[in-house]
């Protein structure tokens, strides 16, 4: 069985005849909040898209609590547990706030050891992000950015899933939303949820991450 809860190896990846990363290899561990930093370009968001099966082009090995999702399609990756808050939200818009959420819902989760993963209710998403609490009858569309991407990260909790690949979560919002997610994640952390997250904001990386990796186009450097 596999000791880290998400394990890369050697993970190469391309968009077409373009390769964007090379021989990547990072692992998270259980209740541990990693960050991938790197300027715009560098290819963070490529590797979580690479880890959660989004580029076809791609060789290496990944595995998440010993399962081998090195050649899962995405919806494989997430029904055995691995949740994706992608930099550009992907929320239904004509939906309301409560409707998205209900569409995230799966069953509770247990590690490979047996342990029961975190579980999330809508009331425990709401008290993590208060603000979507008067929200659940408005539409999507009617929503702020920053309201967006908290209702991306509260509908991929309602997943339960046991570990969370979360790209950019302070890019284009309020500073306020930004200190708010921040405190999100290290209140995920303390529920015990792994979280791996891409950031080209290194204070916001530093104050929410127990360590970090630094990416420099494809390749890890640290």
């Amino acid at each position: 069985m596999n000791a880290h809860l998400l394990d890369v190896k050697q993970l190469n990846a391309h968009y077409g005849a373009a390769q964007v990363l090379f021989d990547v290899s990072l692992h998270v561990q259980r209740g541990e909040v990693v960050a991938l930093v790197g300027r715009n370009g560098a290819g963070k968001s490529s590797l979580l898209k690479a880890i959660m099966g989004l580029m076809p082009q791609r060789s290496g090995s990944v595995y998440l609590d010993g399962h081998d999702i090195s050649h899962a399609q995405p919806y494989q990756a997430a029904l055995l547990g691995l949740g994706f808050v992608p930099e550009d939200r992907r929320i239904f818009t004509d939906l309301t706030v409560l409707e998205n959420l209900q569409l995230g819902i799966q069953a509770p989760r247990h590690f490979a050891t047996g342990q029961a993963a975190p579980v999330w209710t809508l009331d425990q998403v709401f008290a993590l992000f208060p603000n979507l609490t008067d929200m659940q009858q408005r539409r999507a569309s009617h929503m702020s950015g920053g309201e967006q991407q908290m209702l991306t990260v509260a509908r991929t909790l309602m997943g339960n899933p046991l570990m969370v690949l979360l790209d950019e979560p302070s890019e284009g919002v309020a500073p306020v939303i930004v200190e708010q997610m921040g405190e999100a994640i290290l209140a995920l952390k303390a529920q015990g949820v792994s979280v791996l997250l891409s950031e080209q904001n290194t204070h916001f990386a530093q104050w929410v991450s127990d360590r970090s990796y630094s990416l420099d186009r494809g390749v890890l450097r640290s």
